[in-house]
């Protein structure tokens, strides 16, 4: 007990315990007067959302669980992917298995099939899934896939409940045209991370690729999706700037991946994110992008809790089901821990 102490010692305890609550209740202030004035409709500046960093991990994303309330309520998103066309991608985006640029024994076929694909989204649609989408890889596809993934599309808005989502590269706004008629809703592009980083990511596109990608999209009237991926070696300010360069995006939702190591790949000594700064990262999010939805992707099977924190820290949506080159997690272990946290799934 302090009585024990000696008396030399007790002011400069005293004073260092003080200290401590005074930093404590300051910060909480910090966070709680920066929620209210985003739920009162303001929008937060890089400066404080840089000073979000190093503030307290509960008081954050207890905050940001409150913003996500206000604006989104408890719906909950899921989505599946299916690997619709696998390797031999001529981007060398390294984080990638599918890049043909670096040795990483993965499957590699062309495009599936409209029979192939209706079967996976039958099947995911009987299991709850509200959204479906083809990802293929390669910098975009050519016309005749085009013509043949929409045949698909019609297929599967014609015979399941799901809305229909796609990632195929850099397609151009006739494509979008095009797939939208069949049966898309919403594209996905990622920006992976921000416009400085990601040159040290990938040389064979760049940021502006995906922007004008992002931009034809909208201009045909599809939402868009598009985040990136954590780990990459970034800095916090990289994270940052990538939330505020989407936010500007208008888009409407966001997938936050955490970078899977993968061997072969320049990236496969990256150490794995943390559980406590991935929930960092999906907090802040919210901070910038409170009306969104915030959408844990690839890399959550590394976690130990598969996301669960996370969707107490802003995020409220999932890619489930496995990935496109590595295992995910069962759509029913998901809708299980989902309905735990009192969400609410709607088709």
């Amino acid at each position: 007990m302090i009585r024990n102490i000696p008396v030399q010692f007790c002011y400069p305890l005293l004073n260092h315990i003080s200290q401590r609550t005074l930093c404590s209740a300051v910060n909480k202030f910090f966070i709680n007067q920066l929620k209210q004035n985003i739920i009162n409709g303001q929008e937060i500046t890089k400066s404080k959302a840089m000073k979000l960093v190093n503030s307290d991990l509960e008081e954050l994303c207890k905050a940001a669980n409150e913003i996500r309330q206000k604006f989104c309520g408890n719906e909950f998103e899921i989505c599946t992917i299916i690997n619709a066309k696998s390797g031999k991608c001529s981007e060398n985006c390294k984080f990638c298995a599918q890049s043909s640029h670096y040795k990483v024994a993965v499957n590699k076929y062309p495009l599936v099939d409209s029979e192939a694909m209706l079967s996976a989204a039958k099947k995911d649609d009987s299991r709850g899934v509200q959204r479906f989408a083809p990802v293929t890889s390669g910098r975009r596809l050519g016309k005749f896939e085009v013509g043949k993934l929409c045949q698909a599309m019609k297929k599967i808005k014609e015979n399941t409940n799901l809305k229909i989502c796609a990632s195929c590269g850099l397609l151009n706004s006739s494509d979008f045209k095009k797939l939208k008629a069949a049966g898309l809703t919403r594209y996905h592009n990622n920006m992976e991370s921000s416009r400085n980083f990601f040159k040290k990511v990938c040389s064979t596109h760049t940021t502006e690729d995906k922007i004008k990608t992002v931009e034809y999209a909208k201009e045909q009237g599809l939402e868009v999706c598009s985040g990136g991926i954590m780990g990459l070696g970034e800095s916090w300010e990289d994270r940052i700037d990538m939330a505020f360069m989407i936010h500007e995006l208008g888009v409407v939702s966001i997938p936050i991946n955490m970078l899977n190591p993968i061997p072969g790949t320049p990236f496969e000594n990256n150490k794995v994110l943390s559980v406590e700064e991935m929930r960092r990262i999906c907090a802040i999010y919210r901070f910038i992008n409170p009306n969104v939805f915030i959408r844990l992707a690839g890399g959550r099977g590394l976690l130990s809790d598969k996301g669960r924190s996370c969707l107490l820290s802003g995020a409220n949506a999932l890619i489930s089901g496995d990935m496109l080159t590595t295992s995910g997690i069962t759509i029913e272990r998901d809708i299980q821990m989902i309905k735990e946290l009192g969400y609410h799934v709607t088709k």
